[in-house]
Order: structure tokens, then C-alpha cells, then sequence
């Protein structure tokens, strides 16, 4: 029994948890709904969804899958995060990080072990797309009523979206899963309606964000999408729909800002990019190899800023922030964590029954990692659900080929001739 199948039968508790997780993830209603508040409902969720996963296969024996060399990379990731307590300049700090990044390894190793059918890939992903709505609607009526805004004009809402950064790229990930769903003459129409708004939402909450990576983010998955969606007529219109949108719809203020991109001197925000830039590349050069500790980069800010610089700033680069705080062996475990991730999404893309989700969920990495060329967040459990079900896809995909191929190599050739000869038309 293959791994589509059996996943069939298999962890359907720990899968049913695993959804719960993925839409409280982006629904976070402990944040917005105080009686919610002291339930942790994402660590309840996660947790459940780990442990009876993890039950399963001690009470019958069955191996854990780690997902070969991406997998292990990001165990390492995760035990040079926490042994960086020894050397950290903020050991309280770098324990709390190496902490949190354990548990998104756990979700990590969950999702892989779980979602192994395109259903249940394509039931997670369709419930983080209608999740979003809710996050979407919260940052509009946040803008609308001029609620808590950043810089006086950039609209967010609450928890992980508080950043408009990293609202925007959580927002952006979600647009070409919806579209997909939306493209695809399977999905039901109720699915094709909510997931139509949930890109409309998501989008409008991207513009209002003002996020200047998060519409190149956006843009660039959007485009990965289109140029790899194989219905490619279809694919161009839903684009170009979302296009004429933004166009018409995206206040002055929204162009405004991604004008500054040329005049970054005269831009806070922009110099603190290169403020950071600069502190990363002298801690490279200080502590190459090892950094100076998970979660420690703005605590370090003191020691190797310009004297320009006095507000701490984030790395403002994923890949920055782990040479920073992890040096370039986190960068290295890193990189093969990513990349294999990456290279998981475009391989799943491939599948005869489930590469249509393949695709989409190769536009949202490639849309994140350009968001993450401009904001590091390295706890950002969005990221690692990505990647989780990257990996998955390309397992998926790796199990019905193989399946396929068993299959061919069982039929008799003599009667693999004659059922060709037979479907031909000439046997009649």
C-alpha cells in the first residue's frame, strides 16, 4: 500500500488537528476573542496533532519519516538554535528562540507525516485560504477606521499580522492557492466563491499594508504561477483580473511609497534596511561561523551599528538575519532546509492529479522567499507549514509515480502490445 493510500486510513485524528491548526494559524481568534485568549488554541492544536501522530507510530511500531536531507538539515537548524544558548550575547533570549523554533520543527515533521494524499494536501491548503479571510477583513476595517496605524497610513491588526511586513507576506502566500482553487473546473462552486474573495481580500489587505516586498512578493508568485499554471490562457486572465484591481483600486498613498524605492537616502524605513544590512555583514565578519545566537540580532545592535543607527532594527533578510545570529553553518543547514523545500514544491508540480496545487504552492515560496529578501522571520510559523506542505506535495507525487510504475512493470508485455493494439482500433 502506498503512501497516497495508506494516508487514506492512517493519523485522521492527528490530520483533523492539523487542520484546526492551519486555520487557526490565520484566523488567530485568541487574539481578537479575549475568552479565547488563555486556551493557546495554537499550541493546543499543533500539540494534539504531534502527539497523536507521535502515538501512532510508537504504539505500532511504525518509523517516523524525517524527509531525508531537508529534513534532518532542519533538526540540525534547530539543535544549533538551541546549543547557541552557550555562546549567545542574550542567553534568556536565544532559549526562548531555540524553544519556539523546536516546536515549529515539530509542526515541520507533522505536516510531512500527515498530508500524504492530494486530499488532505488540498483540504489544509483550502482551509488556510478561507481562514485568511478573517485576517483580511480585520486589517480593512482597521484601515477604514484609522485604527493603530504605522507611520500614519499603513493599515495591520493583531498578533503575528501587527507587523504590516509580515502581514503582507502572510496574506500574499495564501493568493495563489486561492486562485488555483478558483482555476480548477473540480473545485465545488461554494470553494470557487470563497476562495474568489479570499484573493480579493488578501489582496486589498496587501495594498493597505503599503508593504513594498510584499507586492513584489506577491507579484513574483503571481507571475511563477501564470508562467507554470498549464491551463496558461486561464491562468493569464485570473492574473490580469487581479491587475486591473490593484490598479484601480490602490489608494495614492500605496504608490507613493513604492516610488521612495528610487530615493531610499530620504526613506526611515529603508535606511533601517541597510542599518541592518550593515550590522549583519559586521557580525559575519566578527562571528562567521556560529553568529552571536538564535533571537540575538537586535540585542546585538550596540556592538556593530553605525553610529547613525540608534533605533534596533530587525535583519530585514531571512537569510541575513540566520548568518547573523547563527553564522554560516545555520546559514548552510538553512539552505538545504529551503532549497530542498523549494525544489519539493516544483517536483510536486509535476503530479497528474495533485501538480495543479503543486504549482500554486511553488508561486507562494517563490513570492515568501522574495519577502523574506526584505523581512526576516525566522519564527514565523506560516513559513514552516509552507514548506511542510512543499515536501508533501513531492512526496505525494514521488508515491503515485512509483505506484504508476509498479503497475506498468506487473502487465505481461506480450498483453501490453495487444491491449495497445486492441485501443488502437484496428482489432475491430
Amino acid at each position: 500500500m502506498g503512501v497516497g493510500e495508506q494516508g487514506q486510513q492512517r493519523d485522521i485524528l492527528a490530520f483533523y488537528a492539523l487542520t484546526a491548526f492551519a486555520a487557526v494559524m490565520y484566523a488567530v481568534p485568541g487574539e481578537w476573542i479575549p475568552a479565547l485568549a488563555p486556551l493557546r488554541l495554537a499550541l493546543v492544536t499543533s500539540g494534539l496533532a504531534a502527539g497523536l501522530m507521535a502515538l501512532r507510530r510508537l504504539g505500532r511500531a511504525e518509523p517516523l519519516y524525517f524527509d531525508g536531507a531537508r529534513g534532518l538539515s532542519l533538526l540540525a537548524f534547530s539543535g544549533l538554535a538551541f546549543a547557541s544558548v552557550a555562546w549567545s550575547v542574550a542567553p534568556d533570549v536565544t532559549r526562548a528562540t531555540g524553544i519556539e523554533l523546536l516546536k515549529l520543527t515539530a509542526i515541520y515533521l507533522t505536516i510531512i507525516n500527515v498530508i500524504t494524499s492530494g486530499r488532505r494536501l488540498a483540504v489544509v491548503a483550502g482551509v488556510m485560504v478561507v481562514a485568511s479571510i478573517v485576517p483580511s477583513i480585520g486589517v480593512i476595517n482597521w484601515y477604514r477606521a484609522g485604527v493603530d496605524m504605522v507611520e500614519g497610513f499603513r493599515s495591520r491588526w493583531v498578533g503575528v499580522y501587527a507587523d504590516p511586513n509580515h502581514m503582507a507576506m502572510n496574506m500574499g502566500m495564501v493568493v495563489p492557492l486561492a486562485v488555483a482553487f478558483l482555476a480548477r473546473k473540480e473545485s465545488k462552486l461554494l470553494m470557487r466563491i470563497a476562495c474568489a474573495v479570499a484573493a480579493a481580500l488578501a489582496v486589498v489587505a496587501i495594498v493597505l499594508s503599503h508593504s513594498r516586498g510584499g507586492f513584489i512578493g506577491l507579484s513574483v508568485a503571481m507571475a511563477v504561477w501564470a508562467i507554470r499554471e498549464k491551463r496558461r490562457l486561464q491562468a493569464i486572465v485570473v492574473g490580469s483580473i487581479l491587475a486591473v484591481g490593484l490598479v484601480m483600486f490602490a489608494p495614492k498613498s500605496f504608490w507613493e511609497r513604492n516610488e521612495t524605492v528610487t530615493s531610499f537616502h530620504e526613506d526611515a524605513s529603508a535606511m533601517g534596511r541597510v542599518y541592518a544590512w550593515q550590522v549583519a555583514s559586521r557580525i559575519s565578519l566578527d562571528k562567521p561561523l556560529l553568529g552571536v545566537g538564535a533571537g540575538s540580532f537586535r540585542y546585538a545592535w550596540p556592538m556593530y551599528a553605525p553610529p547613525e543607527a540608534r533605533r534596533a532594527y530587525v535583519a530585514h533578510n531571512i537569510f541575513l538575519d540566520v548568518i547573523g545570529e547563527l553564522g554560516f553553518v545555520g546559514l548552510l543547514f538553512f539552505l538545504v532546509f529551503a532549497g530542498g523545500a523549494t525544489g519539493g514544491a516544483f517536483a510536486g508540480s509535476k503530479d497528474s492529479e495533485s501538480g495543479w496545487l503543486g504549482r500554486a504552492l511553488a508561486a507562494s515560496m517563490a513570492g515568501y522567499l522574495v519577502c523574506d529578501l526584505f523581512s526576516g522571520y525566522i519564527l514565523s510559523a506560516h513559513l514552516y507549514v509552507l514548506f511542510g506542505l512543499a515536501a508533501s506535495a513531492e512526496r505525494i507525487a514521488e508515491a503515485r509515480a512509483r505506484s504508476t510504475q509498479a503497475v506498468v512493470q506487473q502487465v505481461p508485455a506480450g498483453r501490453g502490445s495487444a491491449a495497445a493494439w486492441e485501443g488502437s482500433g484496428h482489432a475491430a
